[in-house]
């Protein structure tokens, strides 16, 4: 059979991933920060697209009638402006005697009257030659000359950084500019903890200056204020700190030099280590624990980004639970078609109708996609619910095992849209709130063949038994394995020992080291 290229047609299907399907695909798995990043850049990209802010803002003064008997709205129109000849004018007639009657002092105490004008109180106890001029009303309360308010946020004063703290230290430590140069270089590797994290001789190869030099510099900067700045590690962090109240002698190098024995409340092995008895350990332990061991979190992070819900689930009145989307995280997204009406009708040349056509064209479909999203993330939730209303109802511990498929197998939706929809999702619930993801989790057999344990609800119920153990009844991994059977629950140890490590929880030997020592310091001194 002869090989030969030829031209053939062949008919077929398949899935064409458009531009605007990946986009709707994106706009799933975005959470709400995200998902208003891109629609601000889609906003600056399509003069079609308005962003709704808010809703039309009501009017906080209705009309009210002219000649109300009350008195209560003299000096306002109907829509809660001054009517003219009354505040408009540039002075007020004031009656001297009431006024100060009012003010319990003499008009003098009270203002003070600028102006070469003198002002005479008559007879009849009213102010000539002078009324107070609406300036001085302005002058008073602290506002500039041309009547503006003043602006209260140019008096507040900001948020020191820990890199302008040490920077000013810097400046008046060091004269040398090569020194300054390298210190701001150790500034800037510091992070927000307080700790150097770049190595001090990548630093001086990089700025092509002698490492003892550059060593020399973080010596400086060691001495800055927070105490146990630009430290290296936590043990360098502590000994820095100790050393400025001369109490680093030889015994707290050691004490310093072996903190995982601390960490564990062994304190018989630091006691012979040091050389000293244990009410010394406990004393130098005591100590350490009012060291700070990250200096720069009294000068704060990065700013907090509060976490707002795309769910908000309520109880209901006759026992169900209510969802609804969170109109606060919903993006406000508008097609102006009569815009894009008059502007085609006026386009002269075909690349400007082109333009026109191409911006409508993707205006709609961004806010289909958007509704879409918001229908998906609905009907997820909603079924989440369904599922977990035990949850919602008891708490943690009657929370179901749950996966993709059965989500999705409900909806009739893939999972991999289950997936993205509930990432990076969170749902505000009366027992607070979580992540989508949180309501998915693992299933853990029974010893008597039933209804299957959620893995979350089996480390809550690991974390209660851990709570409640006593100082000289401490639970190991294979107790905790049989008393989880005794309540129904098949387990391994490893899997015990897996979830506990993930709790963070240590290990029974460490625990009864710390929760004896614990006791014996709380225990009232003989």
């Amino acid at each position: 059979m002869a090989i030969s290229t030829k031209l053939m047609m062949r008919q077929g299907q398949a899935l064409v991933m458009t531009p605007q399907l990946l986009q709707a695909i994106k706009l799933l798995q975005f959470s709400n920060l995200e998902l208003s990043a891109f629609l601000h850049e889609e906003l600056e990209r399509n003069p079609l697209l308005e962003a709704v802010e808010s809703d039309d803002i009501p009017d906080l003064h209705p009309e009210r009638g002219e000649g109300d008997g009350d008195g209560g709205d003299a000096g306002f129109d109907g829509v809660g402006e001054p009517r003219e000849g009354d505040w408009a004018q540039d002075s007020l007639a004031v009656d001297a005697g009431q006024l100060a009657a009012e003010l319990g002092t003499e008009i003098g105490n009270a203002f003070e009257l600028e102006g070469p004008r003198s002002v005479a109180v008559d007879s009849s106890g009213s102010l000539e030659g002078a009324g107070l001029s609406a300036n001085s009303w302005t002058g008073a309360s602290g506002a500039g000359s041309d009547g503006e308010t003043p602006n209260l946020e140019a008096y507040v004063a900001a948020d020191a950084s820990l890199h302008d703290h040490l920077a000013e230290q810097l400046a008046l430590a060091s004269a040398d500019a090569r020194d300054r140069l390298i210190g701001h270089a150790i500034i800037d590797a510091i992070d927000e903890t307080g700790y150097l994290r770049e190595d001090i001789n990548e630093i001086a190869l990089r700025l092509d200056a002698d490492p003892v030099r550059a060593a020399a510099v973080l010596a400086t900067i060691q001495s800055f204020d927070p105490s146990g700045v630009a430290a290296r590690d936590l043990q360098e962090c502590l000994a820095i700190q100790l050393r400025e109240r001369d109490r680093f002698d030889p015994a707290m190098q050691i004490f310093i030099a072996n903190l995982p024995l601390l960490a564990k409340r062994d304190f018989p092995a630091l006691a012979r280590l040091c050389g000293v008895d244990e009410d010394d350990i406990a004393d130098m332990a005591a100590e350490v624990r009012r060291l700070d061991p990250k200096p720069g979190r009294a000068f704060g992070g990065a700013p907090i980004q509060p976490l707002v819900a795309d769910v908000i689930v309520r109880p209901a009145s006759d026992g169900s639970w209510m969802v609804e989307l969170n109109s606060d995280a919903l993006p406000r997204v508008l097609v102006n078609h009569s815009y894009a009406a008059r502007v085609s009708a006026g386009a002269k040349r075909d690349g400007d109708k082109t333009f026109i056509s191409s911006c409508l064209q993707n205006a709609n479909w961004l806010t289909k996609s958007l509704e879409q999203r918001s229908r998906t993330i609905l009907k997820v939730a909603s079924e989440i619910v369904r599922l977990q209303d035990a949850f919602l109802a008891k708490g943690v511990e009657h929370l179901r095992p749950l996966n993709l498929r059965t989500i999705a197998d409900a909806i009739g939706m893939h999972e991999s849209t289950v997936s993205r929809v509930t990432s990076n999702k969170y749902m505000m619930t009366p027992r607070g709130i979580f992540e989508l993801k949180y309501f998915f989790s693992a299933s853990i057999a029974t010893t008597s063949g039933g209804e299957a344990h959620s893995a979350e609800a089996v480390r809550y119920k690991i974390k209660q038994m851990i709570d409640k153990e006593s100082p000289f009844d401490v639970l190991s991994d294979d107790a905790i394995v049989a008393r989880l059977k005794e309540i129904d629950i098949d387990i391994a140890r490893r899997t015990v020992a897996k979830y506990r490590d993930s709790l963070r929880i240590p290990s029974s030997v460490d625990r009864r080291r710390a929760k004896q020592a614990m006791a014996r310091e709380s225990a009232p001194a003989l």
